[in-house]
């Protein structure tokens, strides 16, 4: 799995498909435990490959979403939804 070079660092992942504004931001949620990677804590150099699903805790909100495709370069904002599935987008009430 991890031979074929068909990932991205999980924080380069988030920013390239526009969900988040900036890698930094990306980077920070990651260091502050707010992003997992198949249920577990991610740190920000984890690598995400096809079929991994993402949770992540930003502004108020928690979004999963399943990777459908590793982008090759950059993507544009109309373009990055082809990438992955949403499969849960929830405001948190205590935020």
């Amino acid at each position: 799995m991890g031979n074929d070079k068909n990932w991205m660092r999980i924080d380069a992942l988030l920013n390239k498909l526009c969900l988040t504004k900036t890698r930094s931001i990306a980077q920070k949620a990651c260091q502050k435990s707010l992003v997992k990677l198949n249920d577990k804590i991610a740190k920000p150099s984890e690598k995400v490959f096809v079929g991994d699903k993402i949770e992540f805790c930003l502004a108020g909100y928690t979004k999963i979403v399943d990777i459908l495709q590793i982008p090759k370069g950059n993507v544009s904002k109309s373009e990055s939804v082809k990438f992955y599935e949403l499969k849960e987008n929830r405001r948190d009430l205590d935020a």
